[in-house]
């Protein structure tokens, strides 16, 4: 059953939150939808939760010690059922734990509680995850929303007037994504200008991947000024995605990427997976905002 909550700020904001992933599928801001709809003739999602892997793993599995465990793209959490905590009138609190369905995938026990508030014109998250076992956790998790393109007048063209906005100028190179969407070693590179990259279809044969970003936010910036903003707390590493002809752009950001050729698939030593202590905690953030100018 796909349960739904709707949660709603006083200036008329609204999200609409799925338990299954504890995925966001509408946000609403005055009468427009800024999430992707989820047609599942482009892609079939909306803004999935990833966890405990980001990205592919080399053979569709990992390793813990002598033993090796199925792991689809993007691990298993946005393809299960949380279960509310707490609920008010402008935020959910949902949370996923270990079980025998995730033990097939990954020998750690774990809570998972997501955080999901609306205020004027905006939507944010708080996750907190804890290790619950007696043993060192290594996980990575990721945020994966997409919007619509366009969506503020224009065109998807090139020239259309659309672009990506960065806190901070990024390395103009990215990776190669090689068969199975394992991570190349091999630089590609993109017309990014400083902090700008204007956006053309024609870039997303693959993801765009930004390891070890300088930069907390992004904005997915329109042709009359308006913007969909992506500020993010402990999350390294910045992705921009879409296919080729589908009307929508994903902003992401991951605390960890997918697996490079050639790895040998043990957890620990997976590049840039986090390691939680037995009983600790990790905190990360993500808030999405709609702006309507560009900043001064």
């Amino acid at each position: 059953m796909d349960e739904r909550i709707t949660i709603t700020a006083g200036d008329g904001t609204e999200a609409v939150i799925a338990l299954d992933g504890a995925e966001p599928v509408s946000w609403r801001v005055g009468d427009r939808e800024y999430l992707w709809n989820g047609d599942p003739e482009h892609w079939n999602r909306h803004a999935p939760w990833l966890f405990p892997v980001v990205g592919a793993s080399a053979g569709g599995v990992v390793r813990v010690g002598e033993r090796t465990y199925p792991m689809g793209q993007h691990g298993f959490a946005r393809d299960l059922p949380f279960t509310v905590v707490e609920r008010t009138d402008d935020s959910v609190t949902l949370r996923l734990t270990d079980s025998e369905a995730t033990h097939v995938h990954y020998p750690y026990a774990f809570r998972l509680d997501i955080t999901a508030r609306v205020g004027p014109g905006m939507l944010d998250f708080e996750i907190w995850l804890e290790n619950t076992g007696t043993e060192p956790m290594p996980y990575a998790l990721g945020f994966h929303p997409a919007f619509p393109w366009p969506f503020a007048g224009g065109t998807r063209a090139a020239g259309g007037g659309y672009a990506v906005a960065f806190e901070y100028p990024e390395r103009p190179m990215v990776p190669e994504v090689g068969e199975g969407g394992l991570l190349v070693r091999d630089e590609r590179p993109i017309p990014l200008d400083g902090t700008i990259l204007p956006l053309d279809p024609a870039l997303f044969a693959e993801a765009l991947v930004f390891r070890d970003a300088a930069s907390g936010w992004m904005r997915f910036t329109g042709p009359d000024g308006a913007a969909i903003r992506m500020e993010m707390s402990d999350f390294p590493h910045l992705a921009v995605w879409t296919k080729p002809t589908a009307p929508f752009l994903s902003l992401e950001c991951w605390t960890g990427h997918a697996d490079w050729v050639g790895f040998d698939g043990d957890l620990t030593r997976r590049d840039s997976q986090r390691l939680i202590a037995p009983k600790g905690r990790s905190r990360h953030g993500v808030t999405l905002s709609f702006e309507t100018e560009r900043p001064a």
